[in-house]
């Protein structure tokens, strides 16, 4: 038994113009399962859920978000300098910002979205060539290695390295984004705006999964969702995420 990570989730006040920023960011298109859900995903008759693509998932909140920086974002690809400078021109133009995380003096770009998502655009790195343009979905934590551990048993990624300061899945086929835990000072203080969810394969069932997790350091998780078709739960450093039931 293995789960795959298939999107991001991300809160929003207003799922569809967050959607739409995204979608615009990625360059794929947008669809919705309800008021207050807008899905983000690549177009040319992509179906979801895709082997290997990690979409996006807007769903609105009442809350805004704190200024707390998110410990789960996204980087962004590009394929040259020009390509990097061009993308961020134009996510700047859709409504992004740029935002000082105490980077300091550093290739990459960082922004915000509308509503202060933090994400990066990358410069160009030949790691990324093939990745499509979510180069990766990047997690803060305290321990990579344990990250790692529990991580790479949860899902059916492989492990490509673990050193003191991060951690990198991918998916088994090598093909889409990769998964990084990267070693951040600190530790999570309040609810993200943004994490992942799982989906079981066809013929795996979800609550034997949800209790697997369990069995691996993962913890039950009220936020008042009442009676839906998902399980949220919390890793072993408190990062939110949803075990996803089969449509």
């Amino acid at each position: 038994m293995a789960l795959r990570p298939v999107q991001v989730n991300i809160k929003a006040l207003d799922d569809a113009a967050v959607g739409r920023f995204w979608a615009e960011a990625l360059g794929w298109g947008v669809s919705s399962e309800g008021p207050g859900v807008t899905n983000v995903e690549p177009g040319g008759g992509f179906v979801w859920p895709d082997p290997v693509a990690v979409c996006i998932d807007v769903v609105t909140v009442p809350e805004p978000k704190t200024t707390t920086k998110n410990r789960v974002h996204l980087d962004l690809a590009t394929t040259s300098a020009a390509h990097q400078a061009e993308l961020v021109a134009r996510l700047k133009a859709l409504g992004a910002t740029p935002v000082d995380v105490g980077q300091g003096d550093v290739p990459w770009t960082v922004l915000a979205d509308p509503e202060g998502n933090e994400f990066c655009v990358l410069e160009p790195r030949e790691i990324y060539r093939d990745t499509g343009p979510i180069a990766v979905v990047v997690v803060d934590c305290v321990d990579p290695q344990a990250m790692a551990r529990f991580w790479g048993e949860a899902t059916d990624w492989t492990l490509h390295e673990v050193t003191d300061d991060h951690a990198v899945l991918r998916s088994a086929k090598g093909v889409g984004p990769y998964l990084e835990f990267l070693r951040t000072p600190g530790v999570k203080t309040v609810p993200d705006r943004v994490h992942i969810d799982l989906l079981p394969y066809p013929g795996d069932d979800q609550q034997a999964e949800v209790a697997r997790l369990r069995a691996l350091g993962a913890a039950d998780l009220d936020l008042g969702q009442g009676d839906v078709s998902w399980t949220c739960l919390i890793d072993p450093e408190g990062h939110e995420f949803c075990v996803l039931g089969r449509s």
